[in-house]
């Protein structure tokens, strides 16, 4: 996958990214035209994170299409592979790039890499409760909170008088986080603790939901989630690179790569070279990455594409 700043970036400088003060929707994006022979069951396994995205655009789908069927499993984006390698589904939904080894099994079954298609942009953030007074975090202190090995640099910070609070000095932070199936965790594994391990105390939980809910009943809590999920009873801590200003993770600093857990949303699918999808779901693509696909997008809590990136994601799984 390409650095999404970058890829965004270069999007972002040729189109009118909004359409409205309160919204980030490009007005460039088309409407979604339904076409004719459109039937048959479609199956969908892999992120929760984008679980809710799934189930909303299946209903949207099929307001055009009532004769589709649409399955959907979230148990998280390691099993996405598998089942398209199985056949057992037509999209795996994954919140990280499919690792190389996950690749190479694929290819070395088909012949050929799977298809990577960009859908929504999430800011992957560090919660905290709504009454935390923290003004923000490094990533070097994500590091020093979440890693046991802290191969980012951070020092251990196990208290939150670490973190210069000193009316809670001595109170220990309660750390929630997701199970090892996730592609969430997988993707802050990587970007925010340097591929080190997690710390044993880190309350694995099996939905991005419950984590939020566990730092939302939790006053001296931290977790990781993707910013769909973010309920009035969290807030989510404006991140810095060491050294660096705080940047909140919103679409804007997403857009510009300050924010640094800033990710794309896939789906992949089994698409042999030179040949479309097959036309339910090249279909159910095409309305996710049209302008009332990316309005969910945006409604479900994530950031939706600019016009440019959208057309490029169609234009792969269409020839």
């Amino acid at each position: 996958m390409k650095n999404i700043a970058s890829t965004i970036l270069f999007a972002a400088s040729l189109v009118s990214a909004a359409s409205a003060a309160e919204s980030h929707l490009d007005e460039n994006l088309p409407a979604y035209k339904p076409v004719s022979g459109i039937s048959g069951g479609l199956t969908s396994v892999g992120s929760d994170t984008l679980n809710n995205l799934m189930t909303l655009w299946a209903e949207g789908f099929r307001k055009a299409y009532p004769n589709v069927t649409v399955s959907i499993e979230g148990k998280g984006s390691s099993t996405a592979p598998p089942a398209l390698m199985e056949g057992t589904s037509q999209f795996g939904p994954m919140s990280r790039p499919m690792k190389a080894e996950e690749i190479d099994a694929f290819e070395k079954k088909f012949g050929y890499k799977p298809t990577e298609v960009s859908v929504g942009i999430d800011a992957l953030a560090v919660f905290a409760h709504k009454d935390n007074p923290l003004e923000g975090l490094t990533l070097k202190q994500v590091d020093g909170i979440f890693s046991a090995t802290r191969k980012a640099g951070g020092e251990d910070i196990s208290e939150w008088g670490q973190l210069g609070l000193a009316d809670w000095k001595g109170r220990p932070i309660s750390l929630y986080g997701r199970n090892s199936a996730s592609g969430t965790y997988g993707f802050f594994q990587e970007h925010a603790l340097g591929k080190g391990d997690y710390k044993p105390t880190v309350k694995e939980q099996p939905g991005s939901s419950a984590v939020v809910q566990g730092v939302g009943g939790d006053l001296y809590a931290l977790g990781y989630s993707g910013i769909g999920y973010k309920t009035s009873g969290v807030r989510a801590l404006p991140l810095a690179a060491e050294g660096g200003e705080y940047f909140e993770a919103n679409y804007d600093n997403c857009l510009a790569g300050d924010y640094p857990l800033a990710r794309f949303l896939l789906i992949y699918v089994n698409k042999k070279p030179g040949e479309p999808l097959p036309a339910t779901a090249l279909e159910f693509l095409k309305f996710a990455l049209s302008k009332e696909g990316q309005e969910i997008v945006e409604k479900d809590g994530y950031y939706p594409l600019p016009a440019e990136v959208a057309a490029e994601m169609v234009e792969s799984i269409s020839k």
